[in-house]
């Protein structure tokens, strides 16, 4: 591979995408809580780094939230089964008790994530005085800002698998793919905000300017329709 690129990305789109991805990420330090909840998504490390603060007592309880989501999309997964179902395996494979698992399998989306999950612990009758959310990194701020919708007045923190932009890219998440979702979860904070479905963020204007020229150069695959 040639210095100054990472497979069809260029060094200077990887520049600017470093950007947006050092945007999304709160940079929170996990905290102990009630429930720990591990947001689906097609990324399995997530489920492994959930394992990992079950397994450090971070929380007594693991909801693994997620359906079958975005079929045809750039967040499409091949699996058969249902994010919480492939998430509360890992778990499991890891040594989380079965028991100890709760699972959320309709959810469709970040929103339905959190108003599944909260849902779900409602009806079991437990009542969490905080949670601690595993994600994804670049979904830390699209998370904060619809939980403040979803479930507001719920003390939280965040935490995700502590990677750089280049070390999260793998055979199956390449820099291309993962530069689009990037930039279409950006988006979505705005889109959402107007929407009412999330809170509203500030956008520093070097994110709107590296948003810009990612879109100039052809990142558009996971934009929607603002």
């Amino acid at each position: 591979m040639e210095a100054g690129s990472v497979g069809p990305v260029t060094g200077e789109a990887l520049r600017l995408a470093r950007i947006v991805w050092d945007y999304h990420q709160l940079k929170q330090e996990p905290a102990p809580a009630d429930v720990i909840v591990a947001l689906g998504t097609h990324d399995l490390r997530v489920a492994e780094f959930a394992a990992q603060l079950y397994l450090a007592r971070y929380g007594p309880t693991l909801v693994c939230t997620g359906g079958v989501a975005h079929e045809g999309d750039l967040l499409a997964t091949p699996w058969e089964k249902t994010e919480a179902e492939m998430y509360a395996e890992v778990a499991v494979r890891l040594g989380v008790p079965r028991e100890r698992i709760l699972l959320e399998t309709r959810a469709s989306n970040t929103a339905e994530n959190l108003r599944f999950t909260r849902a779900l612990l409602a009806g079991r009758g437990i009542r969490p005085r905080n949670i601690l959310i595993a994600v994804k990194p670049f979904m830390q701020r699209r998370v904060w800002a619809t939980l403040a919708v979803e479930w507001p007045g719920m003390p939280a923190t965040l935490a995700s698998p502590r990677l750089t932009l280049e070390e999260y890219f793998t055979p199956e998440l390449p820099p291309e793919k993962i530069v689009n979702i990037l930039l279409g979860d950006l988006q979505r904070l705005w889109v959402y905000a107007r929407k009412g479905w999330s809170a509203p963020q500030q956008f520093p204007a070097e994110v709107l300017d590296a948003y810009q020229r990612l879109v100039e150069l052809g990142f558009t695959k996971h934009l929607i329709s603002a």
